[in-house]
């Protein structure tokens, strides 16, 4: 009988020294992160042929204004739309927005046989430029 205790009180100080050194609730996230993580998805638009145009962003308002302004805002054109997205805070680069305009996207119709390729540059211009980015 005295054996049995004896085995019985070792397994016992056995799982209380297990649990001394934990700091309540494990974390599975480490504390600090060695290199970089990624902060939002990223879209690669292709190259299209209106990438290699420059655009003209004067001419590219009264494109905006006749075939975007109905469906996205952007302060520069006093446009409210709101079926696309909001151009003012979305900020895209002059290839995400050739590309966009070129091919559509989501709810957003081509633009390829409607419009030239200098008309999508111009356009594209007028939409990064007025948005804080630099168009070629």
């Amino acid at each position: 009988m005295r054996r049995i205790v004896l085995i019985a009180a070792a397994l016992l100080g056995g799982v209380v020294l297990a649990g001394c050194g934990a700091e309540g609730v494990a974390s599975p996230l480490p504390k600090t992160v060695v290199g970089t993580t990624p902060t939002t998805p990223t879209t690669t638009f292709p190259i299209v042929p209106a990438f290699h145009k420059k655009g003209d962003p004067t001419k590219g308002k009264a494109i905006f204004v006749a075939n975007c302004s109905s469906c996205h805002t952007l302060a520069a054109a006093n446009a409210t739309g709101t079926t696309g997205p909001n151009l003012d805070q979305l900020k895209p680069d002059f290839q995400a927005a050739t590309a966009q305009v070129t091919n559509g996207g989501a709810s957003m119709p081509p633009f390829k046989s409607s419009l030239s390729t200098q008309d999508i540059a111009d356009v594209a211009a007028f939409v990064v430029t007025s948005t804080g980015g630099k168009a070629p």
